[in-house]
C-alpha cells in the first residue's frame, strides 16, 4: 500500500471518543487501498488505546507520549503531530471537527501549506474526484468542495459518518514515537469540569435540549430525568445558559456546541436562527412548547403544544413502563 492515510485519534476521561472511529471509516472513505495509519497524543495510559483503532480500522498506530501532552495545548500537541506526519508523508489527513480539531487543523494546515475542508457531513466519489460536502450560512445551505492538489486534509462532524464494524480479530502494530517537545510555554495543571456527568453532548445519540421555557435551574431537573431514562444527554439553548439556567458547556447553536443526534428533543425552545444552526440536521427533531407559532415548530418533525413540564413527566414515565 504505498498511500497513507493519517486518523488523529482523540481521547476524553481515557476513553477514545466516537469520532475517532468515524475518521477512520472516512479515511476508508477517501481512498479504500490506502494505509490507515491511527495516530494518539497524551500521557502512557494513551498506549491502552491504540489497540482500539485497530479494531475499528486502522492498519497500526502511532503514539506520542509525554505528560506536557496528558491535557491539550495546541503547542504541544501541533510539535508532536509535525514530527509524526514529517515522519510518515501521508497523502490525506484526517479529524474529528471537535472543539480540539477546529484549534489543531488550521495550524497543522498552516504549516503544512495545505487547504483544510472543515466539518464535512459527507465524503462521495463523483467520476474521478472525490467531494466533500459541508454545511455553510449556520447550516442553511450545503456546498461540495474538492481537493485539486496537495494533501487531502478534513475534519468530520460527528454522527454524520458510520464508524466501521469493530472486529475483535483485527491486529495491528502499535509504535511509539519520541518526540522532544520544545518552547511549550502552555502547561494545563488541572481541569475542573463544571458540566455534569453522563453522555457527551456532541456524540450523543438522543438529546434533551431545554430553553427559557423552563423558567429556572431546577426548571431543568425534569430534563435530566428524562435523559437518564433515555441514555440521553442535556443541552440548552443561548437564553436558557444566559438566564443562568445551567453551565455554558451545555450550550447549543451558532455560538455553542453542533449537534446531528438521531433524536433531537426541544423543550421550552422558541427556536432562534443562531439556535437552529446547533441542531437542524439532526434526524429527528421533537418539540414541546405552549406556544404553537414557535418556530421550532417549522424544523421539528413532530410538535407537541402544552405545558412542557406536565409533557415531560408524562413521557418520563410512559418511558419507564415500556421499559419496565
Amino acid at each position: 500500500m504505498s498511500d497513507k492515510i493519517l486518523v488523529i485519534g482523540e481521547a476524553k476521561d481515557g476513553i477514545l471518543r466516537n469520532v475517532s472511529f468515524e475518521a477512520i471509516a472516512a479515511g476508508k472513505k477517501i481512498d479504500e487501498d490506502a494505509e490507515i495509519v491511527g495516530v494518539l497524543c497524551g500521557d502512557g495510559e494513551i498506549k491502552n488505546l491504540a489497540q482500539e483503532m485497530i479494531k475499528y480500522g486502522a492498519d497500526r498506530v502511532v503514539t506520542v507520549v509525554d505528560e506536557k501532552l496528558k491535557a491539550y495545548t495546541s503547542e504541544a500537541y501541533g510539535q508532536a503531530l509535525m514530527a509524526v506526519i514529517d515522519d510518515e508523508s501521508p497523502n490525506g489527513i484526517v479529524m474529528g471537527h471537535t472543539s480540539i480539531g477546529k484549534d489543531l487543523t488550521p495550524k497543522i494546515a498552516s504549516k503544512l501549506q495545505s487547504g483544510l475542508i472543515s466539518d464535512a457531513t459527507a465524503i462521495e466519489k463523483a467520476e474521478d474526484e472525490l467531494v466533500f460536502t459541508r454545511p455553510i450560512y449556520s447550516g442553511k445551505a450545503f456546498e461540495k468542495k474538492v481537493i485539486t492538489s496537495g494533501i487531502t486534509f478534513v475534519t468530520i462532524r460527528p454522527n454524520n459518518i458510520a464508524p466501521l464494524e469493530r472486529d475483535e480479530s483485527r491486529t495491528g502494530d502499535v509504535n511509539s514515537k519520541d518526540v522532544e517537545l520544545k518552547d511549550v510555554k502552555t502547561i494545563v495543571k488541572d481541569v475542573i469540569r463544571k458540566a455534569s456527568e453522563g453522555v457527551d453532548l456532541s456524540e450523543a445519540s438522543i438529546v434533551v435540549a431545554g430553553g427559557r421555557g423552563v423558567k429556572s435551574a431546577d426548571g431543568f431537573k425534569p430534563l435530566y430525568e428524562l435523559a437518564d431514562v433515555l441514555g440521553a444527554a442535556v443541552g440548552a439553548s443561548r437564553g436558557a445558559c444566559d438566564a443562568d439556567y445551567c453551565y455554558y458547556s451545555l450550550q447549543i447553536g451558532q455560538t455553542g456546541k453542533v449537534v446531528t443526534p438521531d433524536l433531537y428533543i426541544a423543550v421550552g425552545i422558541s427556536g432562534a436562527i443562531q439556535h437552529l444552526a446547533g441542531m437542524s440536521n439532526s434526524k429527528v427533531i421533537v418539540a414541546i412548547n405552549k406556544d404553537p407559532e414557535s418556530n421550532i415548530f417549522n424544523v421539528a418533525d413532530y410538535g407537541i403544544v402544552g405545558d412542557l413540564f406536565d409533557i415531560v413527566t408524562l413521557l418520563i414515565d410512559e418511558i419507564k413502563k415500556i421499559k419496565a
